[in-house]
């Protein structure tokens, strides 16, 4: 059974900077995608940044340039770090990563006000 674990939310100012880390347990077998969410109060949930086997990455329109993900070469840990962090960046962050089975975290809950 594959658990994942986020941790590295907080509180912080506008313009700061967070990292949020994903820590992977359990068998993991080829993995097709390894991704950062997140949920704002009534909203959906939505993708932030997503990581591929080899190395390819995406990032929302909303986040490029601020958001950088990244994996441990063994996959046992995603990582979302965040700069520049403005206050419609506040949410609930939920790792997921798909081998064929899709696993979610719990999420970590990011705020950014003054």
């Amino acid at each position: 059974q594959v658990r994942l674990v986020e941790s590295g939310g907080g509180l912080v100012q506008p313009g700061g900077s967070l990292r949020l880390s994903c820590a992977v347990f359990g068998s993991i077998f080829s993995i097709h995608s390894m991704e950062w969410y997140r949920q704002a109060p009534g909203k959906s949930r939505d993708l932030v940044a997503s990581i591929l086997p080899r190395g390819y990455t995406f990032y929302a329109d909303s986040v490029k340039g601020r958001f950088t993900i990244s994996a441990d070469s063994d996959k046992t840990a995603i990582y979302l770090q965040m700069n520049n962090l403005k206050p419609g960046d506040t949410a609930v962050y939920y790792c997921y990563l798909n081998d064929g089975t899709a696993y979610w975290g719990r999420g970590t809950q990011v705020t950014v006000s003054s």
